[in-house]
């Protein structure tokens, strides 16, 4: 997730995040955490006129990682599981809103869930988070009641997302994200959404043109060094994925699933 953790703030204002290029702004509205951003078309998958599923996980990750500090801290949340869902392709342009709430704040797991829509109020897609206390009791986060990550701006992409990320594809199948300030969580550790976008990258370059109606990720461990590797194997729209950390002895990070749209 995307929360700062104690000390963490002077980094930020040392370099400008990834994920803030992306316009997300979130408020409170209740016990809801809700966001909103435009498309813009640094935004869509390439060869396509979609809206990224990694850009909807990224977002996904903001909102219930934040329900998660609110609930957790001044633990720091760990993400177990990280899943995004669509009904159709995600829009080409417009706005797109997410409303996140909890489902379950139990004393070992958090769960949240998204839902996301158009700037019309049409449902395309949900998503889920869970989260459990970092097992090190020593790493606290501090954050202010109501302060949240990213404001509400415009989007401040000028190039696409994947190289704005330093995310690129390999040999089909694989794909790179290198290690940078810009990726980087709390904990000093490859953000979720990233870990997304590459796993997202190695399952399209087996597929091009298409766009994926579902990522699930499930997190087994943190990319520290990188830089991060992901290996799909894509069979009748539905894919593997694992993602290491290579400069890391190779370590199995991140597995994940996704499955296309059909043509």
């Amino acid at each position: 997730m995307t929360a700062s953790a104690e000390g963490h703030a002077d980094v930020v204002a040392a370099r400008r995040h990834v994920l803030q290029d992306l316009g997300w702004g979130v408020t409170r509205e209740g016990e809801e955490l809700h966001g909103s951003s435009s498309v813009t078309p640094e935004m869509h998958v390439p060869g396509t006129r979609h809206l990224r599923t990694s850009i909807l996980a990224a977002w996904a990750d903001v909102l219930a990682g934040h329900l998660a500090v609110d609930t957790i801290a001044p633990r720091v949340p760990v993400t177990l599981e990280l899943d995004v869902h669509l009904y159709r392709p995600a829009p080409a342009d417009g706005a797109v809103h997410g409303a996140g709430k909890i489902v379950k704040a139990g004393r070992s797991v958090f769960v949240a869930e998204v839902e996301f829509t158009t700037g019309d109020g049409d449902p395309f897609g949900f998503a889920a988070g869970s989260f459990v206390p970092a097992p090190d009791a020593r790493l606290t986060i501090d954050i202010p009641p109501n302060a949240r990550p990213f404001s509400a701006e415009a989007p401040r992409l000028t190039v696409p997302f994947a190289q704005r990320a330093g995310c690129v594809r390999g040999a089909p199948g694989v794909a790179v994200l290198t290690h940078s300030d810009e990726v980087l969580n709390a904990s000093n550790t490859i953000n979720g959404g990233m870990i997304a976008l590459v796993a997202e990258e190695a399952a399209l370059s087996l597929s091009p043109g298409a766009t994926l109606a579902s990522l699930d990720l499930r997190y087994l461990q943190p990319a520290r060094v990188g830089p991060v590797v992901a290996r799909a194997e894509v069979r009748h729209g539905l894919g593997r994925v694992e993602v290491r950390d290579e400069g890391n002895d190779d370590r199995l990070c991140v597995v994940a699933t996704s499955r296309t749209f059909s043509p």
